[in-house]
């Protein structure tokens, strides 16, 4: 159907030696086949803000601005979130890690490149307490860490704190939860005979 000719291709002219009538009227056609979507497809509020066009091309350019991206303020939001983004130890800090460094692409897409260095600090410096040794033990060493040394020891580092975890749960004394659950009980205001 060549609905999107007009958008394609510039406007026929015609020449008194060839009309080419044929061409002139299927982009004529497209062009307001195309307009009448556009303005059909809209939202209300850019219609009136929009200058009336006959061309579709310009008619998609204006609106086109209007949705234009600002590139400073994306840079500041995207550099706002890599510097302020903490891993909770919700997920795996694999994943966590390559989402920092997705974050690391789109800034370096904006033309602002962070160093692997950085990056590598940014990232130990957004993970919790529970790595602190290992945190310590990065910055004692001369040698620096690549993005892929750095998921690799942050994975093993959290398969650690997780085993740690894990071990310090089964060491905790029966005694000690007999004790909790009294307190809740009395908190709770259950009579002495049922405790």
């Amino acid at each position: 159907m060549d609905l999107d000719l007009a958008l394609r291709k510039k406007q026929p002219v015609p020449t008194t030696d060839d009309p080419k009538t044929d061409q002139i009227e299927k982009w004529e056609r497209s062009n307001c086949m195309c307009l009448a979507i556009m303005k059909r497809t809209i939202p209300t509020g850019f219609r009136g803000s929009i200058t009336e066009s006959t061309s579709s091309k310009k008619f998609l350019s204006e609106i086109e601005q209007y949705f234009a991206k600002n590139e400073k303020a994306e840079m500041s939001n995207l550099l706002l979130k890599l510097v302020t983004i903490k891993y909770k130890g919700k997920g795996n800090i694999r994943e966590y890690i390559i989402g920092m460094s997705n974050l690391a692409v789109k800034l370096k897409k904006l033309k602002l490149e962070l160093s692997d260095e950085l990056f590598v600090h940014l990232v130990l410096n957004s993970v919790p307490t529970q790595f602190g040794h290992f945190v310590v033990s990065y910055n004692t060493q001369k040698e620096k860490w690549t993005l892929n040394e750095l998921i690799s020891h942050c994975v093993q580092e959290e398969e650690i704190v997780l085993r740690e975890k894990t071990e310090s749960t089964h060491l905790t004394p029966k005694s000690h939860d007999k004790k909790r659950k009294r307190r809740k009980d009395i908190a709770s205001g259950k009579p002495k005979h049922q405790l």
